[in-house]
């Protein structure tokens, strides 16, 4: 048997912070070779983190990258063990994504990216170029002090793999792993057994099965042992690298790393057998005719035995059964490490956050509570850099650290209620239960006097006072009324956050708390410069029904139990006055239902629809339902607010990524944001095939039946797929 000892690693890093960066690789390393690995594979341009962005363009982040290797290789840390390390490389003036091979302070090759990632959060052609040259292995001058410490001048560079005495080895480079055409189809008909991927996947909601599904599928096919190494944590952006290293062998996943921590440095080693791959791929004749007459990938000879013989005792790793998070879970533990890594790199004392009582905030309020709980749990476990942190953010003194996690909520975060004579006792009573179920430090701040004295400022300059639309106002009036109310709490917001630890004579500021969730962002229900005005926001890219869902689930395993109360409470802004005839809702305002919203969402950025191609998919989903007018009509409805509120995008509170069909206009979401909201071609495209289907009478005819059913049971119900109120109030459209 020729066993081999590999080890892969989860690393927090962090973008252009050098030390950090250096500090942890170093540690992996070291770790891995306690555990007796002979290779180790890091996470993608790990030297420099991944999240560098136009920093890559400088001269300098590529020249401070072999600095740190140097340091690397100049200390001995790959004395005896194969080091596979990310970092951006220069070659004949080219910028490449590179993994460098050093092994015993030599440089083995230098493997740059083949197929560069460059859709959704990804840009690395802006700042990479793809190597497409597959035919030969070509020499890379070092730069000199490099060279003084390897005593190389030339190392091999290109697409290729290496051949050791007993075991051959090639990588694959993040998004490699995913494409059609990938590299190790070609490296394993060439006799390729371990194949390292050093990788930069952010998280997503429900996504980690396609990564793993990956994984076993590319051994499954072509047999062998994948090695995957990927960031975790906040690098300085929003997105979160949720880790999950892992260790396949011939189609099962034997080593598993976790997807959500607050550990730096995360190692995972497993022992394999290689010759149970050569016999898995001599069993499956396909592989092996087709290995056969195959085409030549070059490759470096290295005189050098990495795999261990057989001895009593040495047990290869077995399979593992693969650990996912439910949905509800990854919203919990996925934020809260982002949270953390957030609050301790920018030195914050904590947070605070405008504490509604409804929905959205509750979330945000738990997830802030999931943290502090995840910190003492970590504390409690020996991790004596998350026990670092969290006495510094708490200003302990005296040997002190956090033991409860509400005590720990007390110190590092603020909650502030702000009522108005719209607000009700209900959730100004939930907003109190959950702060004290938390830990938080909350505050009751009526707001009325602030939005008296500037209505009577208005007032005395125009001559005129405002009305809300319940009490006889237009819808202007309403609307301005509405935004008043939200506008003055961001201020209240920003002012508490900065000035509250001076009062409690704590040194530092606090970081304010966003809630809007994308669903809000998408159909642009939400007022420009209010609460959803933020410095961070941890559910902005998360929908209203996965936030139902996981309040309900927060509320048995946060043991947070009043949200259930707020997850049963129907979605209300509070900003117009109640009354008995009258009370305002969330889902009439919009003239749309949440589980809407995600539809329409996902049609419009997953499957790329247009107004038209939308009309025509809801006329199918939706047969039997609701007519084609009706349908048009829906469709038109949401294309005219999120063409009226797209210039929202543009000032939204940078968000934790999670959800595919974000509006995010940054980073995710290019899309312009001044539109003729009238769509005048396409919705006339719509009305042309409206008038078509009316005409040919077939889909009358197939859907009769059940529309006038249906329709029966809404008028009896009072519902249905949710009413288009016209001229409703809309806190927000155009403002």
């Amino acid at each position: 048997m020729r066993l081999l000892r590999v080890a892969t690693c989860n690393l927090n890093q962090w973008a252009m912070d050098f030390d950090t960066n250096l500090r942890n690789v170093k540690e992996s390393i070291a770790r891995a070779k306690a555990a007796g690995a002979a290779v180790r594979v890091g996470p993608e341009l790990e030297l420099t983190g991944y999240g560098c962005e136009d920093h890559f363009l400088e001269q300098d982040t590529a020249a401070h990258a072999w600095e740190c290797l140097k340091d690397i290789l100049s200390g001995g840390h790959t004395d005896g063990i194969l080091c596979s390390i990310g970092m951006p490389v220069i070659f004949k003036s080219v910028r490449y994504n590179c993994q460098v091979f050093c092994l015993n302070s030599k440089i083995v090759m230098i493997r740059p990216k083949i197929s560069l990632a460059n859709d959704g959060n990804y840009r690395e052609f802006r700042w990479f170029s793809a190597w497409t040259f597959k035919d030969e292995l070509v020499d890379f001058q070092l730069p000199v002090d490099i060279s003084e410490v390897t005593l190389q001048d030339t190392v091999p560079f290109g697409y290729g793999f290496i051949q050791f005495l007993d075991v051959s080895l090639a990588a694959e480079t993040c998004e490699e792993l995913f494409t059609a055409n990938a590299p190790r189809i070609d490296l394993a008909l060439n006799g390729v057994e371990v194949f390292v991927n050093a990788s930069g996947s952010h998280h997503q909601l429900r996504k980690l099965s396609l990564r793993i599904d990956s994984m076993r599928n590319a051994t499954l096919a072509c047999g062998g042992v994948y090695m995957y190494a990927n960031q975790q944590g906040c690098d300085g952006g929003r997105l979160y690298y949720d880790g999950c290293c892992c260790i396949a062998v011939n189609g099962d996943v034997v080593a598993q790393g976790s997807q959500f921590s607050l550990k730096d440095v995360e190692v995972l080693d497993a022992l394999v057998d290689l010759d149970a791959v050569s016999s898995y791929r001599a069993s499956v004749s396909s592989f092996r005719e087709q290995a056969s007459h195959r085409t030549n990938v070059p490759f470096v000879k290295v005189p050098y035995k990495l795999c261990k013989p057989f001895l009593s005792g040495m047990v290869p790793t077995g399979p593992a059964e693969v650990m996912y998070h439910c949905p509800e879970e990854e919203i919990a533990f996925g934020p809260s490490c982002w949270l953390w890594d957030y609050l301790r790199r920018s030195r914050a004392s904590g947070f605070l956050l405008p504490l509604s009582g409804g929905a959205d905030s509750s979330s945000v309020a738990a997830i802030v509570g999931c943290m502090c709980q995840l910190v003492v749990k970590d504390i409690e476990n020996g991790d004596e850099q998350v026990k670092a942190d969290a006495v510094r953010i708490g200003q302990y003194k005296d040997g002190e650290f956090p033991k409860d996690s509400k005590e720990l909520a007390k110190r590092l975060f603020y909650t502030v209620y702000m009522g108005t004579e719209n607000s009700s006792e209900d959730t100004r009573s939930r907003a109190k239960r959950l702060a004290e179920e938390i830990g938080s430090f909350h505050l009751d701040v009526p707001i009325d006097s602030i939005v008296s004295a500037l209505l009577s400022l208005f007032e005395r300059l125009t001559g005129k006072r405002p009305r809300y639309k319940v009490d006889g106002g237009s819808n202007a009036e309403n609307l301005g009324l509405q935004n008043i109310q939200a506008r003055i709490r961001m201020v209240l917001a920003f002012m508490m956050a900065s000035l509250m630890p001076w009062v409690h004579n704590k040194s530092g500021f606090y970081l304010v708390l966003g809630s809007s969730n994308v669903d809000e962002g998408l159909r642009g229900y939400l007022t420009k410069y209010d609460c959803s005005s933020a410095d961070i926001n941890p559910i902005g890219s998360v929908s209203k029904q996965d936030l139902r869902a996981f309040l309900r689930w927060a509320a048995i395993h946060l043991q947070y139990s009043s949200l259930a109360e707020v997850e049963a409470a129907p979605p209300t802004a509070e900003l117009e006055p109640i009354r008995a005839n009258y009370n305002q809702l969330d889902e009439v305002d919009m003239g749309m239902t949440y589980e809407e919203l995600s539809i329409y969402g996902r049609l419009r950025k997953i499957f790329r629809c247009g107004p038209v191609s939308m009309f025509q998919n809801l006329c199918h989903r939706w047969c039997g339902r609701l007519s084609p007018s009706e349908v048009a009509d829906k469709v038109k409805h949401f294309f005219k607010y999120y063409a009226i509120n797209r210039h929202k995008m543009t000032v939204l509170t940078p968000s934790y990524h999670a959800e595919s069909y974000s509006p995010e206009d940054n980073r995710f979401d290019l899309r312009q944001f001044l539109y003729n909201a009238g769509w005048t071609y396409q919705f006339r495209k719509i009305d042309e095939l409206v008038e078509d289907m009316d005409k040919d009478g077939k889909w009358e005819n197939s859907t009769e039946g059940e529309l006038r059913k249906r329709k029966g049971v809404r008028s009896a119900q009072g519902g249905g797929m949710g009413v288009v109120a016209v001229g409703s109030a809309n806190p927000s459209a155009g403002s």
